[in-house]
């Protein structure tokens, strides 16, 4: 496919929610407006978001896959020639997996609310912000400028509160607050990092400054760099212990927030540490990757933990709270891999960072369509003589329940696998000059987060498939009669999330092969 193709596709993508978002506010055109005019919005969400899906799937599909290192479907004009800031964007086989990623699950929960919309005020403004949303996410991964990424970086902060404020469920204000006031302090110093970079460095482009590799940058300013803009990354990645906000936002969210919150926007913090710290200040990011690995497995540890206290009967745990919590182990699995500083660390982090998206998406859909039938996702009460007990009420969405639990505890064959298994290889033997024995221990650390989890899963399957005392119940006993199961709309929404996960956990080399090249030219300063 020739570049002008390809560029006009990325611009498309970018641009095309932006635009859907304005027009969600508009009136339907005559014609359009179905039953009401509630329906004809979310039917507008669902086209515009399947439609910049269709668009990445053609990108991906005509990006050149033999020269993945390569920035394609680039487009550089000036913006503003006064500071030298630059209308730059461009893709290879760091972000591309991330723009379908993006756009997959942005469908699926425009999709998924079209026949379950979440209780709030007009569906207007619900489409309209999730669109905004989506086009901030796009953007981030597509932009080539530092201030471009910055704004990109700020605008989902806008959509995302209010999702959580107006739509969430009970202690939404407090959720979403928690999330704007968090996110909005690491990202002053994070400007304040880019900004450092951009002036000592003389441009603000990422691809020039990553071709450099911080030959212009003193050893003190990429310190100070590192610091500044790792700081607000890892807010949004959530790297412990800047994590407290999540566990707030996650639970109060609707299930397209939760799921777009965990399966994308966390990937913002962890894409911007491989495509902006490692190449730009590669001094500084050697200087400090011991102690972001040492937040890394601690990370890995209390999130695991923490889920495992949540599990245990009479803890008043929440399910949804759990899977939130559950992001910050895996996302340590993330953060610990970058920290290594090796190619088979960073790719072991872009690989996991789209089985976390995948395998935690699913599993807050679950938790949605539990909750639906349920009216609680509170463990105790799921798990009590009247609870749950799936395998016998809802055997289908019990069995979906339990593949997103094996999933994500890293059962061989499926996508979680194969992001911790490399982390941990690339622990056991570090970039020069990293201390191997302080990595040893933060592999060991790691591996007790995988046993941990494989705890908490399993109790956590245990106790809402099969019931309090874990025996698996006919349907029509004490627990109740039998419920829905897996409503049509829900298999559609669910079953991509499936096939992709069991894909990527056969078939490897798929993401891996669009990956390495990239990061091994991003390590290697452009070369």
């Amino acid at each position: 496919m020739s570049h002008t193709v390809l560029q006009i596709l990325l611009l498309a993508i970018v641009g095309l929610p932006l635009a859907g978002a304005v027009a969600a506010l508009l009136p339907a055109p005559p014609g359009l407006k179905g039953r009401n005019p509630g329906q004809a919005v979310l039917r507008h969400g669902v086209t515009v978001t399947g439609a910049v899906l269709a668009l990445t799937v053609a990108l991906a599909a005509g990006f050149d896959h033999d020269r993945p290192a390569r920035m394609q479907a680039t487009t550089d004009v000036s913006w503003i020639p006064a500071l030298g800031i630059r209308f730059h964007l461009g893709v290879d086989g760091v972000s591309l997996p991330l723009l379908v990623l993006t756009s997959l699950l942005t469908f699926l929960c425009a999709l998924y609310s079209y026949f379950r919309t979440p209780d709030g005020p007009s569906p207007k403004a619900f489409v309209a912000l999730l669109l905004l949303l989506e086009a901030g996410t796009l953007a981030s991964f597509a932009v080539l400028d530092l201030v471009l990424f910055f704004l990109a970086f700020e605008t989902v902060l806008v959509p995302m509160y209010f999702l959580i404020a107006r739509w969430g469920g009970e202690g939404r204000e407090r959720g979403a607050w928690r999330f704007v006031l968090y996110t909005l302090l690491g990202s002053v110093v994070m400007l304040l990092g880019l900004l450092l970079v951009g002036i000592k460095g003389g441009t603000f482009d990422m691809v020039a400054l990553a071709t450099d590799n911080g030959s212009g940058l003193s050893h003190s300013t990429q310190v100070i760099a590192v610091l500044a803009i790792g700081a607000g990354l890892a807010v949004k990645a959530p790297m412990f212990p800047l994590h407290s906000w999540l566990p707030d936002a996650h639970t109060a969210a609707p299930t397209a927030g939760s799921v777009l919150l965990a399966g994308v926007l966390l990937k913002m913090g962890t894409y911007g540490l491989v495509r902006i710290v490692l190449p730009v200040a590669p001094d500084g990011a050697h200087t400090l990757a011991p102690y972001l690995a040492a937040f890394a497995a601690v990370g890995i540890v209390y999130g695991s933990l923490v889920c495992l206290a949540l599990a245990r009967r009479g803890s008043g745990g929440d399910l949804k709270r759990l899977i939130a919590y559950s992001s910050v182990g895996h996302m340590g699995f993330v953060l610990l891999g970058v920290s290594t500083l090796t190619p088979t660390g960073v790719n072991a982090a872009l690989f996991a960072n789209i089985a976390h998206g995948l395998i935690t998406g699913l599993l807050f859909f679950l938790v949605g369509g539990i909750k639906d039938r349920y009216g609680t996702t509170d463990l105790d009460r799921l798990s009590g003589p009247t609870g749950a007990a799936l395998y016998g009420r809802a055997p289908r969405l019990g069995g979906l329940l339990a593949f997103g639990a094996v999933a994500s505890l890293g059962l061989p064959g499926l996508a979680g696998f194969w992001g911790e298994m490399l982390a941990m290889f690339a622990s056991f033997r570090p970039a020069d000059g990293l201390s191997r024995p302080a990595y040893l221990t933060f592999m060991a650390l790691a591996g007790l987060g995988t046993l941990l989890t494989a705890a908490y899963l399993l109790v956590v399957v245990r106790r809402v498939c099969m019931g309090g005392n874990g025996e698996q119940r006919p349907a029509a006993t004490a627990t109740g009669p039998a419920l829905a199961d897996v409503r049509p709309y829900e298999f559609a929404a669910w079953t991509p999330l499936v096939v992709l996960t069991v894909l990527a956990g056969l078939w490897p080399a798929a993401l891996l092969g669009l990956t390495d090249p990239a990061v091994q030219q991003l390590l290697g300063g452009g070369k």
